[in-house]
């Protein structure tokens, strides 16, 4: 099962959501990668921690690769890094990643991520973590997955990214990976004692849209995670924010 965790809106928590569900996965003993396509490198060191920062190759070099023949290419398999937690690996992103951008777009190589992936067969699941905006990195991984799930923070703005969202998955489907779904809207610090969330979701769940039932709780151990490199089932699995990871990861097991 390959999912891509995505919304064109920064800041609603994609890379947390995809490495604890990743995590939640792994610890249930799932073989799991993470592919972290976002420049901005957060899921790589929310795995990885520091030591992110001493790795040779990283997602630049694995595209970089698309665009320079070589009679010996590397394997997927050697831009994985293993993680601190057993049965959890991450393809790490890098800054550079943004340079490769253009030329990877004007070489047409929007199905060379899919064609990767299709060919690894290490992993019982694979959750991508995409950039913020629809671009090669993120169209690469719409093609590549089976599945989208879109975070969502409950306020207007919010509500109106989600619509255009929603309209660009269904063109790629239409156009480039008619197996694509929408496996979910996941709500994300949701504060269930305020008015305004408890409407926005209630209003998207009557226009019909897959609001997943778990609902994720705000709380500041989610940074204290982050600080310390460790998804929520691993620095803390009792809490409440750890159990709402593992009932959203059942959910989508059940919806799968």
């Amino acid at each position: 099962m390959k999912r891509v965790v995505f919304n064109q809106k920064g800041g609603v928590g994609k890379s947390t959501i995809a490495c604890n569900l990743a995590a939640v996965a792994a610890a249930a003993g799932k073989r799991t990668l993470v592919i972290d396509l976002d420049p901005q490198a957060n899921s790589s060191r929310y795995l990885l921690g520091d030591a992110v920062d001493e790795l040779q190759l990283s997602a630049t070099e694995f595209f970089d690769q698309m665009l320079n023949f070589k009679l010996r290419p590397k394997t997927t398999q050697e831009f994985i890094v293993a993680t601190p937690f057993a049965n959890l690996s991450v393809l790490p992103a890098h800054l550079s990643l943004e340079e490769l951008q253009a030329k990877l777009e004007s070489r047409h190589k929007i199905y060379k991520l899919r064609d990767a992936l299709d060919a690894l067969d290490d992993y019982d699941q694979i959750w991508i973590d995409a950039p913020p905006a629809m671009h090669f990195y993120t169209l690469s991984a719409l093609i590549a997955a089976d599945a989208c799930l879109i975070p969502f923070d409950c306020d207007d703005f919010s509500r109106r990214a989600l619509y255009t969202l929603l309209e660009n998955v269904a063109e790629i489907r239409a156009d480039h990976n008619k197996s694509l779904v929408v496996e979910g809207i996941v709500v994300n610090q949701f504060q269930p004692r305020a008015k305004l969330p408890q409407r926005l979701v209630q209003e998207l769940r009557d226009e019909g849209l897959p609001v997943l039932h778990t609902m994720l709780s705000s709380s500041v151990k989610i940074r204290e995670s982050h600080e310390l490199a460790k998804p929520m089932i691993y620095f803390d699995a009792q809490h409440k924010l750890s159990r709402e990871f593992t009932a959203l990861y059942s959910e989508l097991d059940r919806l799968a």
